[in-house]
């Protein structure tokens, strides 16, 4: 199993014709440097750093999944596995809310699949589900990754989570924040969290895809 690069906070990185970008920084005149303990990654015209860990931090136009934890008389105070407040606003949801009513529409401990409208200086930020696909999430399962897991879990263009759900004949919702809803059959649910836990788990590796799609097949012929 190959292994991309590793490194530290403070390991330079080189960079020739790629830009860097996320988790990098220039630590002397020539050298650029980590901020993260994590893997290198190089595509697009860009070099950066994911790191293997690490508490979402919200960021304008990201789908999120989240959970109601407080109820007010005008808005939801919804948990999105980051560290700071957020907050949906009846006028940001696709229902008509009057005011005091909002357990109508969305209880302590339901799930939506939101996106973040607004984030300011403190990170505190606004979610909306007045898009296409925004909703509330009704039925599945729940899981937990470390956010930067998401992108390899997605895949170029969305090859690994399709491969995933048409394999296990499941629908899935990615949230930029590490949380994944699952609908399905109860095997099918567990045969999609174990092809996506091992993702999770070898996510610096290469030859990934090829890998999880014999997984995927080894349980077909198991079945």
């Amino acid at each position: 199993m190959d292994t991309k690069r590793i490194v530290v906070p403070g390991d330079i990185i080189e960079i020739t014709q790629d830009r860097p970008r996320n988790g990098i920084f220039k630590c002397s005149e020539n050298d650029f440097c980590s901020s993260y303990f994590g893997v290198v990654q190089s595509g697009n015209g860009f070099v950066d750093v994911v790191p293997f860990y690490g508490r979402y931090v919200p960021r304008r136009g990201d789908k999120v999944i989240g959970k109601v934890i407080d109820i007010g008389p005008s808005m939801w105070t919804i948990d999105i596995n980051s560290a700071y407040l957020t907050m949906l606003h009846s006028n940001d949801s696709p229902w008509r809310v009057n005011s005091g009513e909002l357990k109508k529409y969305l209880s302590m401990g339901d799930y939506v699949y939101a996106k973040v409208m607004t984030v300011n200086e403190l990170k505190e930020s606004w979610i909306t589900l007045r898009d296409v696909g925004l909703r509330k999430l009704e039925g599945g399962h729940i899981i937990s990754v470390p956010s930067p897991k998401v992108p390899r879990i997605i895949g170029k263009g969305g090859n690994m989570v399709n491969m995933i759900k048409d394999a296990t004949s499941t629908r899935i919702v990615l949230g930029q924040n590490g949380l994944i809803w699952i609908d399905g059959s109860p095997e099918n649910i567990m045969n999609a969290v174990s092809a996506i836990r091992m993702v999770e788990r070898e996510a610096h590796t290469n030859g990934l895809t090829d890998r999880v799609e014999n997984f995927l097949k080894g349980l077909k012929g198991g079945s």
